[in-house]
């Protein structure tokens, strides 16, 4: 009863308040960004500028990407479809060769009626029409992905996996980002439309190189080490990888574990970088208010996936795992007044509907999430019963189902359609994921449980379609 009043609300918000004059909408996607934030309880990074917008706005606390890689989760987060749907599931297929139509938030907000405008990663340019256009058709202003700096040379980041620099922001890619997203939002309120806005910075992406005040924020004597470093006891075996990506950088062994030392200086790159961003993010929210459009304007800070900092032994993303599935979101509607953190279940596919909700517009038929709308001012409110995400691993793909106490992994063979392999991680229990409890008799009810909700939300996942119709 209090969702359907709450949405009742909302409607007559839009229809007589906010009808001739819609929100604006700031999008700010961040790259490998975990939950390493205040908000979220957090205590070693400092990040006051997302801590505040946190606080004023809906803090999902279990939000999940649908494929723990840039490209295929930022395909299905802008498309509203699952990435099985959308055919993006590597970092070389375009969304569009394989559905020339397919519909964007960003596309559908500016056919309404919206100015849309972009600068830096929005969505990853192997996976639409390169860097320079940015997924074209999306944009009414040119897209713009990395500013040239102004009046200083720009940092070339090579390959080595960290460092210090002490130079100029605007020497840095993010620096330059920053600065051409406040431009724009001066820009961007001369105009009489409402306009979305998106803003993609890119650390904390590897390599960690971040300007030097912000390493000097840490003592890395002071950086804690995830206390679990190696693999789930009993696991089925299909979702460990060798963290390929950071080892094909300079100074990283190409193979065994990280000495601590070691780690605590990449976990000291990351704090970093992370602390840089979020200074970016606050000059953006500052540049709201001095322009007048604070009260106007909806924001949604996001980070495409997680990222693994040494828990079970693993750095980087690429698994079907609670530290590279569950990533920020946080939605601020000035609106709403927000009932603090919420530990209801969201997928990033759920952001186009509930965008869609908010500035009052219809929704696309083809989206595969939910609206979160009644999450954001209630506590209570479910929208949905359990997030789903998917990866594919030694010739298997894993549906990772996560509801608030647990996380359930599927594994498929991708040949047969045959199941493989079950992993479950009760966090109540074991915060760290030390034991997979699947095949644990006391779990049965357990895991019958997170198998019927994966089983009655097969949207846009094609593979276990396939394994359901024929087992």
């Amino acid at each position: 009863m209090r969702t359907q009043i709450f949405v009742l609300w909302m409607s007559c918000l839009v229809l007589t308040g906010w009808g001739a004059e819609r929100p604006n909408v700031l999008f700010i996607a961040i790259d490998d960004l975990k939950p390493t934030l205040g908000v979220y309880g957090e205590t070693e990074v400092a990040t006051p500028h997302m801590d505040r917008l946190g606080e004023r706005g809906t803090t999902f606390l279990n939000a999940a990407c649908q494929f723990p890689v840039c490209g295929p989760s930022r395909a299905s987060l802008l498309t509203g479809l699952r990435p099985e749907a959308t055919g993006v599931l590597d970092l070389k297929t375009r969304m569009r060769d394989v559905h020339p139509d397919i519909l964007t938030l960003p596309q559908y907000f500016k056919q309404q009626g919206y100015t849309t405008a972009a600068v830096g990663k929005i969505f990853d340019p192997r996976c639409v029409d390169g860097r320079e256009f940015g997924d074209r058709i999306s944009w009414t202003f040119p897209y713009n992905e990395n500013p040239k700096p102004i009046g200083v040379t720009a940092i070339s980041e090579g390959k080595r996996v960290t460092q210090s620099i002490d130079a100029p922001d605007e020497a840095f890619v993010d620096g330059r980002i920053g600065r051409r997203g406040v431009e724009l939002l001066g820009e961007l309120a001369a105009k009489d439309e409402p306009f979305f806005l998106a803003v993609g910075f890119k650390k904390p992406h590897l390599p960690f190189v971040a300007p030097k005040r912000f390493w000097d924020k840490y003592d890395p004597a002071e950086i804690s080490l995830e206390p679990f470093q190696t693999e789930t006891a009993g696991n089925s075996g299909y979702g460990y990888w060798n963290s390929n990506e950071i080892r094909s950088y300079e100074g990283v062994p190409k193979e065994g574990p990280f000495d601590p030392e070691f780690q605590r200086h990449l976990i000291h790159g990351y704090f970093a970088c992370t602390s840089w961003v979020d200074e970016l993010v606050g000059r953006l929210t500052r540049e709201l208010d001095e322009q007048g459009l604070a009260d106007t304007t909806i924001i949604v800070l996001w980070g495409d996936h997680g990222w693994h900092l040494g828990d079970h032994g693993l750095w980087g993303k690429h698994t079907v795992f609670e530290s590279a599935i569950r990533a920020p979101l946080i939605v601020m509607d000035p609106r709403l007044k927000s009932a603090g953190p919420t530990p209801a279940p969201a997928e990033f596919t759920d952001i186009f509907p509930t965008l869609c909700e908010l500035a009052g517009l219809p929704r696309p038929d083809q989206l595969q999430g939910v609206s979160l709308v009644p999450a954001l001012s209630s506590v209570e409110a479910r929208p949905r019963g359990a997030s789903i995400a998917y990866r594919k691993s030694k010739g298997a793909a894993g549906y990772s189902v996560r509801t608030e106490r647990y996380r359930y992994i599927e594994w498929i063979d991708l040949k047969t359609a045959k199941l493989v392999g079950q992993d479950l991680f009760d966090f109540e229990r074991e915060p760290e994921g030390k034991h997979n409890w699947a095949n644990d008799s006391a779990y049965e009810s357990v895991v019958a449980e997170m198998r019927a909700h994966l089983h009655a939300d097969t949207a846009g996942w094609h593979l276990l379609q396939r394994y359901l119709a024929e087992n």
